[in-house]
């Protein structure tokens, strides 16, 4: 489904400075075209991959990077082996300048193996890349990240926090799906994970439809959109998205931000110790237990706790880092018994 079949909103001309006011709440995905075409580094990939490579290589001082590695008979696929108990890929640490070159030279093979660096912090990675090469979006305070390589998929995964990912080089595909879709994505381990989150299993360059026929319905609610030089895509929290790089050289700066307090614990922590201490229980109490995290956690907490005295209401008040501290350390008491 392309992006003309589907109502994803679209901008063109929006000047930097106004790409917060055009999220705003963030609750849908949104098209920025063009929005960095004026970047150095997109003007150098348009001119071929050897200038788009030199110009990152001018800013790179020598530290390792990380790196994954797949064989050509994977298609590009970052996944597991077969019996899901391992990856198919391996990792290592190398000179960004050895990995751009594997790169370049895998456009000369017919079946080139697979060189994919993810989520590399831009300001230890290139320093001084940002100067020319950035967005007005401080009022955030983003995490700003760097994705290289050559060919790849990677398979469908949510990220907690909003993310603004900027095409520089190549051609980037996102299938998006909202958050409620994830009841048709057939979704993986929780642990081993390809790159710490849980993925759908779902192979979506060949779905089938016999193991995963509810993926149809994922489908239908996708958002497929694709991503040349200089376009920018806002994907909200919690929104699932595959990724394929489809150019022999592809490039992606992207953006990271939540409106969250630094003293909050990983909501994946507490889903894992729900399925430790409510998931298998008789079906009488998990219903009650919906009901208490309902009224605990999901339900909107102004004035809730009104009856209660101030002074006694404890970790029911809004926390912050010294109560979250005490809740801590209560809860690392009792999992130690």
């Amino acid at each position: 489904m392309s992006i003309s079949e589907r109502c994803i909103k679209q901008q063109s001309q929006v000047a930097p400075n106004d790409v917060l006011s055009r999220i705003g709440e963030g609750n849908a995905p949104i098209l920025f075209k063009g929005l960095v075409a004026h970047w150095p580094v997109v003007q150098r990939a348009k001119q071929s991959d050897d200038s788009f490579c030199e110009y990152l290589a001018s800013f790179y001082k020598g530290s390792p990077v990380t790196y994954y590695k797949t064989g050509y008979e994977q298609e590009g696929r970052f996944f597991y082996t077969d019996d899901a108990q391992a990856m198919n890929f391996s990792s290592a640490r190398e000179s960004l300048l050895t990995i751009l070159e594997c790169v370049l030279t895998s456009k000369e093979s017919d079946q080139p193996d697979t060189y994919y660096v993810g989520s590399t912090t831009v300001e230890r990675c290139l320093p001084g890349f940002s100067a020319d090469n950035d967005l007005p979006l401080s009022n955030v305070n983003p995490l700003a990240s760097i994705w290289l390589g050559n060919r790849s998929r990677i398979a469908a995964h949510f990220d907690s926090p909003d993310n603004l990912a900027c095409c520089i080089a190549g051609q980037r595909r996102f299938t998006l799906f909202p958050p409620e879709q994830l009841k048709n994505l057939y979704l993986g381990p929780l642990q081993p994970t390809p790159s710490g989150q849980v993925v759908s299993m779902v192979d979506f360059k060949r779905p089938d439809f016999e193991i995963f026929p509810n993926f149809k319905a994922a489908q239908d609610a996708s958002y497929v959109i694709d991503l040349n030089p200089g376009d920018a895509l806002f994907i909200p929290a919690m929104w699932w998205h595959h990724v394929e790089s489809l150019a022999p050289v592809n490039g992606l700066v992207n953006y990271w931000w939540r409106d969250d307090k630094p003293f909050m614990d990983s909501p994946m922590d507490a889903l894992c110790h729900a399925i430790l201490a409510i998931r298998d229980l008789p079906k009488k109490e998990k219903s009650a237990w919906q009901e208490i995290f309902n009224h605990y956690i999901f339900s909107e907490q102004d004035n809730k706790y009104d009856h209660i005295p101030e002074a006694a209401r404890g970790f029911l008040n809004a926390l912050d880092e010294i109560e979250a501290r005490k809740l801590r350390a209560w809860l690392l008491g009792r999992l130690k018994r």
